[in-house]
């Protein structure tokens, strides 16, 4: 059974019918990836230069621009091209909000904008620190930036110009993640939250969700065996395709790839149509207790 969940569409803002928008908030919900493969985001003639791993500085995975403080961060490039580079991240910026306001208008009232990345660096082959590897799969949680619980929507769109897919694995359901790998997170240290918030290793505090989703993230990519014997699909996304995912609750990896575009969301628990199938609520339930 595929993942993906089929969206029909070439406009960033477009009218979908009631039906539609309930079936897409309901199969994002249940772990499915939507997938528009013919939503394109178009470059101007004069941003194809930044199609090139140069513009990005050699540590970073990604160049990463935030729209409420409009500061561009881990690029390298002339000042001349600085603001044409920001300018091309906000304007995917708002086009994804569009989107995401267009297909999924019951969650517009609360939805959260997070930061845009754009990611010129070709994935295969890149050397990092396991915690930092995105080939293994793994579930998404922010050593530095806890979510306290909000689910993690992202939006995706591959502008290679090479025609290259970004290929990416997706693994078990996110309930047989949990099962697996819960009964290995070790207890979080009383004190320990306040303590990274005063040391500024965290923006804001570590909740008990935030120190578990952490956790699981680190154990499924320090496991190897589990990166090779787990079920998984191989999925491939065209380029001038686009797709939707809270990557809090698919596991995924990401093994090749080049030139992709990236807007996270946040997302309070309580706007979802099904709060049960939030990772919140489901490691509440494991573990009996609240965990924000």
């Amino acid at each position: 059974m595929s993942i993906l969940h089929l969206i029909d569409t070439n406009q960033w803002f477009s009218s979908f019918s009631v039906e539609k928008s309930e079936q897409a908030i309901h199969a994002l919900e249940q772990g499915h990836i939507l997938y528009l493969p013919t939503l394109p985001f178009q470059l101007f003639p004069e941003e194809n230069e930044f199609l090139s791993p140069s513009f990005a500085e050699p540590k970073a995975k990604n160049i990463s621009f935030n729209r409420h403080t409009q500061i561009l961060r881990c690029a390298k490039c002339p000042a001349e091209k600085y603001d044409r580079l920001k300018e091309m991240m906000q304007r995917f910026s708002i086009q994804a909000e569009q989107l995401v306001q267009s297909l999924l208008p019951a969650y517009t009232a609360e939805i959260q904008l997070g930061r845009t990345s754009f990611r010129p660096i070709e994935i295969a082959g890149r050397l990092s620190s396991y915690r930092k590897d995105d080939t293994r799969l793994h579930v998404d949680a922010f050593p530095a930036t806890p979510n306290q619980g909000r689910r993690i929507l992202r939006v995706f769109s591959n502008i290679n110009p090479h025609g290259k897919t970004r290929h990416w694995r997706v693994g078990e359901p996110f309930s047989e993640v949990v099962k697996r790998f819960l009964p290995q997170v070790s207890k979080q240290w009383r004190g320990s939250a306040a303590l990274l918030k005063w040391l500024k290793l965290t923006k804001s505090t570590r909740t008990t969700y935030d120190h578990i989703m952490l956790q699981i993230h680190d154990r499924m990519k320090a496991d190897l065996n589990y990166q090779k014997t787990v079920a998984q699909q191989s999925i491939h996304f065209a380029s001038g395709a686009s797709w939707i995912v809270q990557t809090d609750h698919v596991s995924h990896a990401a093994m090749s790839g080049q030139h992709v575009l990236e807007q996270t969301f946040y997302l309070p628990v309580a706007a979802m149509a099904n709060p049960a199938l939030s990772p919140l609520m489901v490691l509440e339930e494991l573990t009996g207790r609240s965990l924000t």
